[in-house]
């Protein structure tokens, strides 16, 4: 296989330059085309209504979660792109790899039937086919904190991959399906111990923006309009609306999630032995947290601080996502705002109300401080955001 340095274009991603404003987004100058001979990788769970009507959207969550996580593990050398969807994940990966993202994906696919009857739906397509169709594939790196990395995703190449994925039902060119037993994932790092997160204000808002203009500079003109009236409302950065807070970060004992964290993450082992032994390291947890105490890598009121600064609750992969703490007259805000947009034939939108965030928790290194803290909203989260844009979309034909 080749290194980084016979292929440059393997180490894309890592050399691509950091901004650490999220607003600063809208300036097309951070982003940079991704290479031709790389892959866009889509997960997505079939049919989350299911899920999110019998109160299992926080398994949803974890599922979309996996697919990053088992990536990451399965390419340790790799440094590439992702953005968390709620229900799935998209990942921009060098197609050197592809066995290995095909044997990944088939395994989360597995774990997902087997262990929480969800059908996970995955999808491979090359960059160079969404280029030939008129659709850029442009990526930004955000740097939540140092090594801390995010990327971002515009120029209409994801979500054309998307669709051709989605209506890919016979042909089998882009969608995987698992025909054989393969090997389950390795899903070290990923828990979620925390409890749900409680709004300091009046409810949690996840919102979905997407441009209905195919043209980036139209796309860019429409954010650069929109978004500094939306921080106008919400914070600088968005920062004052924020959903993770010392406030409401919360650690008890046994944690609620930790059956979940045992099922997606016992491999190869019986559940018991992988319950009692997170059991056990969950109580350490807590009570260092009680008592903010340190041992080995792990010291509690530094994680706590990093967690809050590393919380992923401002997304764009050519849609803004955003969860955010809000009032009653802050929302009402933000709702005529994007309506009036809406109205002019600018955007399209989504917005999900709810009393409660959910975190989950990808820890790469304590050591070197390497961990990321994915944000959803409870009863369905972004998902729920996408069926009133959904709605919309089918009334509105983009310009």
């Amino acid at each position: 296989m080749q290194s980084e340095s016979q292929n440059p274009d393997l180490a894309f991603y890592q050399n691509l330059p950091t901004f650490n404003t999220f607003s600063a987004f809208i300036n097309a100058q951070h982003f940079a085309p991704a290479p031709d001979n790389w892959l866009i990788v889509i997960s997505d769970v079939v049919n989350s209504s299911k899920a999110v009507a019998n109160g299992r959207y926080k398994e949803v969550n974890m599922i979309g979660a996996s697919c990053i996580t088992s990536m990451r593990n399965a390419l340790p050398s790799c440094d590439f792109p992702f953005v968390f969807g709620g229900d799935g994940a998209t990942m921009l990966i060098p197609a050197l790899y592809k066995d290995i993202v095909e044997q990944t994906l088939m395994g989360t696919q597995q774990l997902a039937e087997q262990t929480f009857q969800l059908q996970l739906r995955v999808g491979i397509v090359p960059i160079s086919k969404v280029r030939k169709q008129g659709k850029e594939v442009l990526v930004a790196k955000f740097e939540l904190s140092n090594g801390n990395q995010l990327a971002m995703f515009n120029g209409g190449g994801v979500e054309l991959a998307d669709q051709l994925i989605k209506a890919d039902i016979d042909t089998q060119q882009y969608a995987l399906n698992r025909t054989a037993s393969v090997t389950a994932p390795d899903l070290t790092g990923l828990s979620c111990r925390w409890e749900s997160l409680k709004p300091r204000n009046d409810h949690m808002l996840c919102i979905l923006v997407q441009p209905l203009s195919s043209n980036i500079e139209q796309r860019e003109q429409v954010f650069q309009t929109v978004i500094p009236r939306l921080m106008k409302v919400t914070g600088q950065d968005f920062q004052s609306t924020k959903p993770v807070t010392h406030a409401n970060l919360k650690f008890k004992w046994p944690p609620q999630g930790i059956i979940l964290e045992a099922k997606i993450s016992k491999g190869t082992k019986p559940f018991w032995q992988r319950y009692l032994f997170l059991l056990f390291n969950s109580f350490i947890q807590a009570v260092l947290n009680k008592f903010n105490l340190s041992a080995g890598a792990y010291n509690a009121p530094v994680y706590r601080n990093q967690l809050c600064d590393n919380a992923d609750y401002r997304r764009f992969d050519d849609s803004l996502r955003l969860v955010l703490d809000c009032t009653n007259e802050q929302t009402a805000q933000i709702k005529q705002l994007l309506e009036e947009q809406f109205q002019q034939g600018q955007l399209v939108y989504g917005i999900h109300q709810t009393n409660q965030a959910l975190m989950t928790c990808m820890v790469s290194s304590l050591e070197n401080s390497q961990h990321l803290h994915f944000i959803d909203g409870s009863g369905g989260g972004f998902w729920s955001a996408s069926i009133g844009l959904k709605k919309q979309l089918q009334t509105r034909q983009p310009p």
